[in-house]
């Protein structure tokens, strides 16, 4: 039985049922796109593997006649495609409105406070029985952890990725500088001595650093500014800055949520602007689950870019 089942194809079953629709050989080729002399040699090979004519040329010399064998196997055969062609289309159909599958998405705080308040309402609404999850990204394996499932897409910057993956650019933004209403520093533009000579607040990701990429750019200048305090979370700075004096400069995406308890001014500094990037396993790329996920994302990320 394996070995019959080793030497049928698609191609046969839907031979097979081109002739039970036509009973012409060649209003079947037409049918399947093929030439006369392949479907021939293809229901040859049918009545090899059945044991049986199929179809016999009819006495008026016009098309031909199935035999009790192939009639009594044709309810079995359209079951048989149906059910087929279910399973190939499975794969390819993702429906969120009943889906309880759990999405995993690695990002560090910094792309999380920027997309996750919007993104979350996104899926909620479109997938209610789904699940997400934002985790750490351990850079070092980011690469083996997408090509063995235990994330779905990785959410980062560019020198984090790995070789290999895919990858989808979300939003390039500036960086802006924040400190609370009534902060005791003169309105209107900042200058480059009144910005170093604040106390500012920094967010080190990886934990207890005083200096990143901003003292790097002052540095450059001959510059240096006061860091005064350090956090781990993006979440934290707005609440510390709405009760402190201290000054600290993000991207605008994520400030501009705090308008309400902040000021936001251009820095007098020039800085490359922040990128955020999508990155995916190739194996996932065409899993119609993950493609809607990504869609998502990336309709959050372009929804919410700042004029």
């Amino acid at each position: 039985m394996n070995h019959l089942l080793a030497d049928f194809d698609i191609g046969l079953l839907l031979t097979f049922d081109a002739m039970l629709r036509d009973r012409n050989v060649t209003h079947a080729a037409a049918r399947l796109n093929i030439t006369q002399s392949a479907l021939s040699a293809r229901l040859t090979r049918l009545r090899q593997l059945l044991g049986d004519p199929l179809f016999i040329p009819s006495n008026s010399g016009r098309g031909m006649v199935a035999s009790p064998h192939a009639l009594a196997l044709a309810p079995d055969l359209a079951s048989l495609l149906e059910q087929l062609s279910d399973f190939i289309g499975t794969a390819r159909v993702f429906d969120p409105s009943v889906s309880r599958r759990i999405f995993r998405v690695a990002a560090t705080d910094n792309p999380v406070s920027i997309l996750a308040p919007d993104l979350i309402p996104l899926i909620r609404s479109a997938a209610p029985d789904a699940r997400i999850a934002f985790t750490v990204p351990n850079k070092a394996r980011i690469a083996e952890d997408l090509e063995q499932g235990e994330v779905d897409v990785f959410i980062g910057v560019n020198e984090d990725a790995a070789p290999g993956l895919m990858a989808r650019k979300l939003f390039e933004e500036a960086f802006v500088t924040a400190y609370r209403h009534g902060h005791p520093r003169n309105p209107g533009p900042m200058t480059l001595d009144e910005f170093c000579a604040l106390d500012h607040l920094l967010i080190s990701t990886s934990g207890g650093h005083f200096s990143g990429m901003i003292d790097q750019a002052l540095t450059e200048l001959g510059r240096a500014r006061r860091v005064s305090v350090s956090v781990q979370s993006y979440a934290l700075a707005p609440l510390m800055l709405a009760s402190t004096d201290l000054i600290c400069t993000l991207p605008r995406r994520f400030l501009q949520r705090f308008e309400s308890m902040l000021e936001i001014i251009e820095t007098p500094l020039d800085l490359a602007p922040f990128e955020m990037t999508m990155f995916w396993h190739p194996r996932m790329n065409a899993d119609a689950a993950h493609v809607w996920l990504r869609q998502q994302i990336l309709s959050t990320a372009r929804a919410g870019l700042w004029p």
